[in-house]
C-alpha cells in the first residue's frame, strides 16, 4: 500500500457524518495515530434560505453519506478507519482506496471556507533529519533545502557512497534529537 499522506473519501450510513467524524478522531487520539490519520472532515457549506422577509442560514452537508479523511494510508490506518462504527467503507476501486486529486481538495476546502493548512516545521536547512516513512525510512540525512508553501524539503541522503537529494513531505521526516 501506499504511504503518501492524500484525501480520501470513506462511505458511511446517511445521517451518522458528524458521529463518524467523532469517533474517529477519538479512535485516532486513543491510539497515537495522529502521524498517520491527519484530518477528518464533514464538507459543509452555509445555505441561505428566505422565508417571507426572514434569512435564515443552515448548515447543509454538501455529500451526504460522506467524510473526508486525510491520512497515509497503511494496513493499520486502513483497518482503523475501516473498523470505525458507521463506516461502509472507502471509495475505490475493490480494497485500494484511490485519493482525491489536489484539485478536487482544494475546491472542497474553498468552498467550505477552510484553506490547506500548511504544516509547521521547526526544521531548518543543514540539520539532520530521520526519515519516518516511504522508501527511505528509518534513514537520516540533511536538510538542503525546505519549500514551506508545498509542505516538501530536500534531504540529502549518503546512498552507495554519494549523497543524494531526495524530496520529502514534512509528514514524513522527524528532527534528530
Amino acid at each position: 500500500m501506499e504511504s503518501e499522506r492524500n484525501w480520501y473519501v470513506i462511505h458511511t450510513y446517511s445521517g451518522y457524518e458528524n458521529k463518524v467524524k467523532t469517533n474517529l478522531e477519538k479512535k485516532v487520539h486513543s491510539m497515537a495515530m495522529e502521524n498517520e490519520i491527519f484530518r477528518v472532515l464533514v464538507p459543509i457549506e452555509d445555505e441561505v434560505e428566505i422565508k417571507g422577509d426572514k434569512k435564515k442560514i443552515t448548515k447543509k452537508k454538501v455529500f451526504p453519506g460522506y467524510v473526508l479523511v486525510e491520512m497515509i494510508v497503511n494496513d493499520r490506518s486502513w483497518y482503523v478507519v475501516r473498523n470505525t462504527p458507521g463506516v461502509t467503507g472507502f471509495v475505490g476501486s475493490g480494497t485500494k482506496p484511490i485519493p482525491l486529486s489536489a484539485a478536487e481538495i482544494k475546491r472542497i476546502l474553498k468552498s467550505m471556507g477552510v484553506e490547506e493548512a500548511k504544516p509547521k516545521m521547526d526544521i531548518k536547512p543543514r540539520e539532520l533529519v530521520r526519515i519516518t516513512s516511504g522508501a527511505f525510512e528509518n534513514w537520516s540525512g540533511t536538510v538542503l533545502e525546505i519549500y514551506p508553501d508545498r509542505g516538501k524539503l530536500k534531504v540529502l541522503v549518503n546512498m552507495f557512497g554519494r549523497e543524494t537529494p531526495i524530496e520529502l513531505d514534512f509528514a514524513q521526516v522527524a528532527k534528530m534529537e
